[in-house]
């Protein structure tokens, strides 16, 4: 074969190659287009400047629709009623009065993902280092700081040892504060340094403490951080994904125990006292919880629509082990409560 014709065969395939690829993501979308025709109508309602100026719930909707993956709104006061959508669509979000932190996928040919602050108004206001498989974000309080993470190497925290984090501190007007992989690990008094550390889950305490999950040697911990000295130091066995009461006394996560592999079981550690208690919810909860107030924990659980396209429901249980579990907001993932 010649020179010419072997040019002529290769752009023939990967003319073949690109209309393959291209009808695959037109049938794909006309079958998501199908799937959000079919799809029973969400209440809408309120107004974005007014919700946000009283007590409110920020949510990625999961009802299918039109609306699926957007980020919504509802107030407090009515979080299962009519939700109004922001113009942002976001895998994860979190959220505190004047800012947002959103984890999204730019889906085609090849998905790539960003991370991104967004203003008052819900618009791009500043794009953030992001590098991987969006997982977990938290903004501080005030705002000021944000954490964002992603997965490096694997896509599930139910393989100890078989993935890798990265996790990004940055201040929202743009500075990186640091990579918590890089902080000092501190375990028992002893620096721990080997290759398997990963740290994941941020939950601000100010603009200098903070709590997240540490993992080496396939065990993690509850520590404690340090911004200013680039520290974090283990608190408590057999801890993930925390989230700091509103009080700053406790905090809730999720613990594997001698459960099956890829199964946790949601709990709340108190600081003061170090007593843990589990929750009493005990289905398998693979999330970052959020806290209602300083009584009530949040949490997402996945669920199968009738379809079989992937929805979800954010639900809350009482903090101090009793009551039971209730859906507070069907159709929703990544609560963030704003006040």
């Amino acid at each position: 074969m010649n020179a010419r014709l072997r040019v002529l065969v290769f752009a023939a395939i990967l003319v073949v190659a690109g209309l393959g690829a291209g009808g695959f993501v037109w049938n794909e979308r006309q079958g998501q287009a199908r799937t959000r025709a079919a799809a029973p109508v969400v209440a809408q309602g309120g107004d974005l400047t007014s919700l946000r100026a009283r007590p409110h719930l920020v949510f990625r909707s999961t009802a299918l629709g039109d609306g699926y993956g957007k980020v919504a709104v509802v107030p407090l006061s009515a979080p299962d009623g009519p939700r109004t959508f922001t113009p942002a669509s976001c895998e994860r979000v979190h959220a505190t009065a004047g800012d947002a932190v959103c984890l999204f996928a730019d889906r085609g040919l090849v998905t790539t993902y960003h991370s991104r602050l967004l203003d008052s108004s819900w618009r791009p206001a500043r794009e953030l280092p992001l590098t991987g498989l969006p997982s977990r974000a938290r903004l501080s309080r005030d705002g000021s700081l944000v954490a964002t993470t992603t997965f490096v190497h694997g896509d599930s925290y139910a393989d100890p040892g078989q993935f890798s984090t990265r996790t990004v501190v940055t201040r929202t007007d743009g500075d990186v504060v640091g990579d918590l992989e890089k902080f000092q690990l501190v375990v028992d008094g002893k620096v721990v340094k080997a290759a398997d550390r990963n740290l994941w889950g941020v939950t601000f305490a100010d603009d200098d403490k903070f709590y997240a999950t540490a993992a080496s040697g396939g065990r993690t911990w509850l520590v404690e951080g340090s911004l200013r000295r680039r520290t974090v130091s283990a608190l408590h066995a057999d801890v993930e994904c925390p989230s700091l009461s509103p009080d700053g006394t406790r905090i809730a996560y999720k613990k594997h125990g001698d459960l099956a592999p890829g199964r946790w079981r949601l709990a709340v550690h108190d600081l003061r006292t170090g007593e843990e208690t589990l929750l009493a919810e005990t289905r398998s909860v693979d999330d970052q919880a959020e806290w209602l107030d300083d009584t009530t924990v949040l949490y997402g659980l996945p669920r199968t629509a009738g379809n079989g396209a992937a929805t979800s429901d954010v639900w809350r249980v009482p903090a101090d082990g009793g009551g039971r579990p209730e859906v507070l907001v069907p159709d929703a993932w990544s609560p963030a409560v704003v006040r």
